[in-house]
C-alpha cells in the first residue's frame, strides 16, 4: 500500500484497525499478542494466551492510574506451573508496556490451541497468469519468501479471475 509519504506495511494498517477493538473489548493490544511467546517464554508459549486486562474503575479522570489484572488462558495442569512464575511474568509484562500496567495475574484453565487448520485449495490460474506471476517473483532469491508470494499471488489473481 503506498501513500504520499511512502510504503505502509499491512501490519501497521491491521494494528491500527485491531488495536482500538482489542483495547475496548479486552484491554490488550496487538503488540502484546504478537510478543506473547517472548513474554511467557518457550515453556508456556504453546499452552497460554492472554484473554483480557481488567483495570479498576476510576471515579474521575483525575484519579491515579492503578495497575490491572491480566487474565491468562492456560491448558490443563500447566496452569499450576504458570502460577509459580507469576512474579516474573508481571515484571516482563510491565517491561513490554513500559509502565506498571499489570500487578496481578488470573489464570483460567481452558483449551488454548485451536483445532485442525483448514487448508484451502489454491485456485488454478490460466497459463498466461501463471507466467506473469512467475515473472513477478523470479528475482526473489529466498525460496520461502518466493513460495509465500506465489501462494499470495495465486489467491489474489484467482479472486480477480472469479470476480470477472
Amino acid at each position: 500500500m503506498a501513500t504520499r509519504k511512502g510504503v505502509i506495511q499491512i501490519s501497521e494498517v491491521a494494528n491500527g484497525v485491531l488495536d482500538p477493538v482489542l483495547a475496548k473489548r479486552a484491554g490488550i493490544n496487538s503488540m502484546l499478542l504478537g510478543m506473547w511467546d517472548e513474554v511467557v517464554g518457550p515453556d508456556f508459549a504453546d499452552c497460554t494466551r492472554p484473554e483480557h486486562i481488567k483495570w479498576p474503575r476510576r471515579a474521575s479522570q483525575s484519579d491515579a492510574f492503578e495497575p490491572g489484572t491480566l487474565t491468562i488462558a492456560c491448558e490443563g495442569a500447566r496452569a499450576v506451573f504458570l502460577s509459580h512464575t507469576q512474579d516474573q511474568l508481571v515484571q516482563r509484562l510491565n517491561s513490554v508496556f513500559g509502565f506498571p500496567a499489570v500487578d496481578r495475574i488470573k489464570i483460567v484453565q481452558k483449551p488454548v490451541s485451536s483445532g485442525a487448520r483448514v487448508v484451502r485449495k489454491q485456485p488454478e490460474l490460466p497459463p498466461e497468469r501463471q507466467k506473469k506471476l512467475a515473472s513477478l517473483v523470479d528475482d526473489i532469491e529466498d525460496s520461502k519468501l518466493r513460495d509465500a508470494l506465489i501462494r499470495l499471488g495465486k489467491g489474489v489473481m484467482g479472486k480477480q479471475q472469479r470476480s470477472r
